[in-house]
């Protein structure tokens, strides 16, 4: 990951924090894919796409995850889920889009898909 990417991750990480969320650990990756975030909120756990993108020009933050990103990341939620032993907790995938310039807008989609 190149260090814009580390930035944006950095402050999507102390966004949910401040929205109450733990942070358990970033950037897992498997053979399935990557989980930018991974946090406890509440009794789910929470698997968070990250996403940036400077303009709304072509959809936005939150357009930029596409069919295919979704399914890589859902089968790396269940990748890691079996691996921990989690099949049967309670969990959602959020994504969380921030766009343009400081101050940044966020865009926090919770459950955004299964």
């Amino acid at each position: 990951m190149n260090e814009q990417g580390k930035q944006y991750e950095h402050l999507a990480l102390l966004y949910l924090q401040q929205q109450g969320l733990q942070l358990v650990t970033q950037n897992f990756s498997c053979k399935a894919g990557e989980i930018d975030l991974i946090m406890r909120h509440q009794h789910y756990w929470v698997f968070v796409e990250v996403k940036y993108r400077a303009s709304t020009a072509y959809g936005g933050a939150l357009a930029a995850v596409t069919r295919s990103k979704q399914q890589k990341l859902l089968r790396a939620v269940q990748f890691y889920q079996q691996r921990h032993g989690l099949t049967q907790q309670p969990c959602r995938i959020d994504v969380l889009g921030i766009e343009g310039q400081a101050p940044y807008q966020y865009h926090w989609l919770q459950n955004a898909f299964s």
